[in-house]
């Protein structure tokens, strides 16, 4: 478990999952064609991957979980979080609930249009490399004045497209729950993920190698809308951000070691 907090739970909507390399993950607050959209790419593309797909609802809304219900398969689970929690801590229960040893987070409005897997699983097959994904970040001059990065290696990744191996995620801590909206989650799992040492104060594995986050190029897939964001008004969207804003500086402003030089 990433915490042991009580709370909303994530309940088992069918049998355990037989163990898999692959899980391709969406948190699903609402907009169910969206949902429909992931998975029908994922379901086209990966097949010729040991993969499950794993939509987990966290929108509270009975009918829409019916809908998902539906598209249940050999592949295909779903999993409810009861009641509705933040996005970070329903994005820990996810990562639990996973079956893959690689885990790849995507935002529901992501399309894939070809193999996004086969390229992202390539890419962590280097042990050095502790995330991969398709549109990154640096920091230029300090931390968190992020610019976006080809890289290849970035500080981080954004949650649009985010590939990371499962044990490692959770032995690392998983995603700080605090951050309730979504805005830097993604962000603060790669840094943590890049630093060596763990909240329980053990070294990874890799801690004598540089860590590395980076980005897979031409990757096939298009962004559509990003519902959680244009649910807001412009007021709302600047006050979460800035209050995750302020928790990420408190958690690695002091770290310039992790900011990518090269």
């Amino acid at each position: 478990m990433v915490d042991g907090r009580q709370g909303s739970e994530l309940r088992e909507a069918e049998l355990p999952p037989a163990p898999r390399a692959l899980t391709m993950l969406t948190l699903v607050h609402g907009w169910p064609d969206d949902a429909d959209r992931w998975l029908d790419g994922v379901l086209a593309h990966t097949a010729s991957h040991d993969f499950e797909a794993l939509l987990v609802d966290n929108s509270g809304d009975g009918a829409l979980r019916e809908r998902l219900a539906a598209r249940r398969g050999d592949r295909v689970r779903l999993q409810a979080i009861e009641p509705p929690d933040g996005w970070a801590q329903a994005a820990n229960r996810a990562l639990e609930a996973a079956a893959g040893e690689v885990v790849v987070l995507f935002d529901p409005g992501v399309e894939l249009r070809g193999d996004v897997a086969g390229p992202l699983l390539a890419a962590l097959a280097d042990p050095a490399v502790v995330a991969a994904g398709a549109f990154g970040v640096r920091c230029e001059e300090r931390i968190g004045h992020f610019h976006e990065s080809a890289g290849p290696e970035v500080d981080a990744l954004e949650g649009y497209v985010l590939a990371v191996r499962r044990r490692q995620a959770l032995d690392a801590g998983g995603f700080d729950r605090k951050f309730r909206f979504y805005r830097l989650a993604d962000f603060d799992l790669c840094f943590r993920l890049r630093d060596r040492l763990y909240p329980d104060g053990h070294f990874c594995q890799q801690a004598m190698a540089q860590l590395d986050a980076v980005v897979v190029p031409d990757l096939p897939v298009v962004r559509h809308e990003h519902r959680l964001w244009e649910a807001l008004s412009e007021e709302e969207r600047e006050r979460r951000s800035r209050r995750n804003y302020y928790r990420f500086l408190d958690l690695w402003g002091r770290r310039p070691d992790l900011m990518t030089r090269t």
